[in-house]
C-alpha cells in the first residue's frame, strides 16, 4: 500500500484558518502546577486547623487511627475498577480533593454557618443539631461532588460509566473520611485527657468503634450515590442533556438525604442510631455493593460480546475476547508475562488489557447511537494502542484463554487470523449495505469509517 494511501496528506496551507496556539492558561503544565499548588495549600491550611483543635498529641493519635481503614477502602474500589483502570494520577486527585480541599471547605463553611444560626436563633443546641442534619450534608456532599464534576468534565474519555462514578466517588469520600476521623478521634482523645479517662467508657474507644469499626463506609455509600449519578449521564452521551444535567443532581439530592438522615440518627432517641444503622444503612451498603459488583460483570460480559467484531476484521487474536472478558484469565495473562518476559511485558499486556475494555466500550455506546462525534478517532486510537502491544499481548492471552478454558465454545474461534469481515448475522451488526455507524461501505472498510478512509493496515495478513 502506497504511503499516501496509508497515513492521510495535510493541505498545502491552511487557506483562511489561522492557526491557534494555546493561551498560558491553558498548557498543561500551568495547569497541573494550579491544581497541585491549590491540593498543597489546602492540605497545609486544613491539618493546621486539625492541629489546632486536637493538639499535637490528639493529632497523632487521630491520624494513626485514622488511617486504618484507608488501605481497605482504597483497595476495594481499586477492585471494582481492575476492568477498566482510571490512571493513578486520577485516584491521587480524587483522594487529595477530598482530605484536603472538599475537607477544608467542610470545616469552614459549616463552622461559620452553625455560629451564624446560633447567633441569629440564640439556641446552640438547636443550631448544633441544623448544623448536623442540615447544613453538613448539603456542604459536605456538595465539596465532595466537585471532584467527580472535575474528573467527568476534564477525564472525559475515561469516565464511560457507572463504576468510573463510583470509584471517583468513593476515593474521594474516604479521603475526606480520613480527615474527619483525623479531627474526631483526636477530639475524643483531648476529651478523655480532660477527665483523666475516668468516664464509665473511654470517648476515644466509643468514637473509634462508631466512625472505624461500625461505620467506615458511610461517606464512600453517600457519595457513590452522586458518583452513580454522574455514570449514568456519562451512558446518555451527547444526547439527552437534560438527563444529562438532572441525573447527577438526583445522584447528588439522594447523597444530602442519606447523609441527613445517617446525621439526624442520635436525635432519634435512645435507639435512634442502632435502628437507622440496622434498618438503612446496612441494606442501603449491601444494595450498593451488589449494584457495583453487577455493573462490573456486566462491563466483562460487553467486553465478550463486543470485541468478536475486531476478531473478523483482523485485529484481534480469536481467544482474545474470551480471555479480556474474564478476570481469572486476565490476572494470569498479566502473570505469565510478568514470569516469562518480565515487569515491563506485565504492564504493556495490563494496559493492552485496558485498552481493549475500552474499545469494546466505546463501540456498545456507538452501537447504541451514544458515541460522540469522535467516535470514529477513538477507535481507530485504540486499535492502535492495541497494534503497538500485540506481540507482548498475544502470547500472554493465549495462554491464558487456553489455561481458564480449555475447550472455548466460541464461534468466531475457527476463524484464522487476518479473516475478512464478512456481513451476516450476529455480533451486533445488521446485515447488508449500510450497515454500521452511518459510513458508507466498500472493500477493507474498517468499523466506524468510510471507504474512503481504510485502516492503513491490516494486522495477521500477510
Amino acid at each position: 500500500m502506497a504511503t499516501s494511501s496509508v497515513y492521510p496528506t495535510y493541505p498545502p496551507n491552511p487557506g483562511d484558518v489561522a492557526l491557534r496556539h494555546p493561551r498560558w492558561w491553558q498548557l498543561p503544565w500551568v495547569r497541573y502546577g494550579a491544581l497541585i499548588t491549590l491540593l498543597a495549600m489546602s492540605g497545609l491550611v486544613i491539618l493546621a486547623l486539625v492541629r489546632k483543635e486536637t493538639g499535637t498529641e490528639g493529632f497523632l493519635v487521630g491520624l494513626g487511627l485514622a488511617v486504618l481503614p484507608v488501605p481497605w477502602l482504597v483497595t476495594a474500589f481499586r477492585w471494582l475498577d481492575r476492568v477498566a483502570p482510571f490512571a493513578w494520577r486520577n485516584l491521587v486527585f480524587a483522594f487529595c480533593w477530598g482530605a484536603f480541599a472538599a475537607a477544608l471547605i467542610a470545616i469552614v463553611a459549616n463552622s461559620f454557618a452553625t455560629k451564624w444560626i446560633a447567633t441569629s436563633t440564640a439556641d446552640p443546641a438547636g443550631a448544633n443539631t441544623l448544623g448536623a442534619t442540615v447544613i453538613a450534608p448539603i456542604v459536605e456532599e456538595s465539596a465532595k461532588a466537585a471532584a467527580v464534576l472535575l474528573v467527568f468534565l476534564f477525564r472525559r474519555r475515561e469516565f464511560t460509566g457507572i463504576v468510573d462514578g463510583m470509584v471517583i466517588a468513593g476515593i474521594t469520600a474516604t479521603g475526606f473520611a480520613f480527615t474527619e476521623n483525623i479531627l474526631y478521634l483526636g477530639t475524643a482523645f483531648g476529651a478523655d485527657q480532660v477527665t483523666g479517662g475516668h468516664g464509665v467508657v473511654s470517648v476515644t474507644a466509643a468514637t473509634f468503634f462508631v466512625r472505624i469499626v461500625m461505620s467506615p463506609f458511610a461517606h464512600p455509600l453517600f457519595t457513590t450515590c452522586t458518583g452513580i449519578g454522574f455514570g449514568l449521564a456519562a451512558l446518555y452521551g451527547p444526547r439527552g442533556r437534560a438527563r444529562r444535567l438532572l441525573v447527577p443532581l438526583g445522584g447528588l439530592l439522594l447523597a444530602m438525604c442519606m447523609h441527613a438522615l445517617w446525621n439526624g440518627s442520635a436525635s432519634f432517641g435512645q435507639y435512634g442510631f442502632l435502628a437507622v444503622y440496622g434498618a438503612f444503612m446496612l441494606p442501603a451498603f449491601g444494595l450498593l455493593t451488589w449494584l457495583a459488583i453487577w455493573t462490573r460483570q456486566r462491563e466483562l460480559r460487553t467486553v465478550r460480546e463486543e470485541l468478536p467484531a475486531y476478531v473478523l476484521a483482523g485485529w484481534l487474536g480469536p481467544a482474545e475476547p474470551f480471555a479480556l472478558g474474564s478476570m481469572r484469565a486476565r490476572r494470569m495473562a498479566r502473570d505469565y508475562a510478568r514470569h516469562h518476559a518480565g515487569r515491563p511485558t506485565a504492564r504493556a499486556v495490563a494496559q493492552y488489557e485496558t485498552h481493549a475494555t475500552a474499545l469494546a466500550l466505546l463501540r456498545q455506546r456507538g452501537r447504541r447511537g451514544r458515541a460522540g462525534a469522535d467516535f470514529a478517532v477513538r477507535e481507530r486510537e485504540l486499535l492502535e494502542e492495541l497494534w503497538q502491544r500485540r506481540e507482548a499481548a498475544r502470547p500472554a492471552l493465549e495462554y491464558a484463554a487456553r489455561t481458564a478454558a480449555p475447550v472455548v465454545p466460541m464461534a468466531w474461534a475457527a476463524a484464522p487470523y487476518g479473516h475478512a469481515y464478512v456481513p451476516g448475522p450476529g455480533y451486533g451488526y445488521p446485515q447488508g449495505p449500510g450497515h454500521g455507524y452511518g459510513h458508507p461501505q466498500g472493500p477493507g472498510h474498517g468499523y466506524g469509517y468510510p471507504a474512503a478512509a481504510p485502516y492503513p493496515y491490516n494486522p495477521y495478513r500477510a
